[in-house]
């Protein structure tokens, strides 16, 4: 089986263990990933799957009809046994007590102020005071005289790709294609996340 998937993110919640910890969860919803194609040694110098969700049919000038899938993703695999074009990986791929790292783009914040962005300190607010929510000085001297590279300044905030690490899966529902992951994922709700398998409950 490929080591990952491909899900989209329905929003958080909690679940109760048997010692009575309340731990959060963020649900991911699997569609079924179709193996859209296959990379052999011979071929490509290594085996892999590429999976898609959401396909649609693309209508050439030509009249020719082929299926394009809006999300792919590929995943190296130790054999191809199996796994031919054309079948389907679903959310039993991923068992409970797994861990797995999840790859998603932020929320976009748009044009953001240092305060919000960097966290700096603002000056006060009392009246009189001219200094509120700016960044302070960010003036050099006549060496070298400009603003060195990376300096936190005022700009664009999120939409950047994040990967988490080490997340265990604590909810696994293959019937209602549903994984239940600790802790936050990045995006906001109705987003496609990424899965790869750190770990699996065989390897331990």
């Amino acid at each position: 089986m490929p080591k990952g998937l491909i899900a989209k993110k329905i929003g958080m919640s909690r679940v109760f263990l048997a010692s009575g910890e309340a731990i959060p969860v963020t649900y991911l919803l699997v569609e079924p990933n179709v193996i859209v194609r296959t990379k052999t040694k011979e071929r490509d110098g290594y085996d892999a799957v590429v999976l898609g969700v959401k396909p649609r049919v693309v209508r050439t000038r030509k009249g020719k009809e082929h299926t394009k899938y809006r999300f792919q993703k590929e995943w190296k695999v130790e054999t191809l046994e199996g796994l031919l074009p054309g079948g389907e990986v679903k959310a039993d791929a991923i068992p409970a007590e797994s861990r797995v790292s999840v790859c998603g783009v932020s929320k976009g914040k748009g044009f953001q102020g240092v305060v919000k962005r960097y966290h700096f300190s603002r000056g006060p607010m009392s009246h009189g005071s001219h200094h509120h929510r700016e960044p302070g000085s960010v003036g050099m001297r006549e060496k070298p005289g400009r603003i060195l590279k990376g300096k936190r300044m005022p700009g664009h905030m999120g939409s950047d790709t994040i990967t988490v690490h080490g997340r265990p899966v604590v909810v696994s529902d293959p019937v209602r294609g549903v994984l239940g992951i600790k802790g936050p994922v990045p995006g906001p709700n109705g987003t496609m996340v990424y899965l790869t398998v750190e770990s699996s409950p065989e390897s331990k």
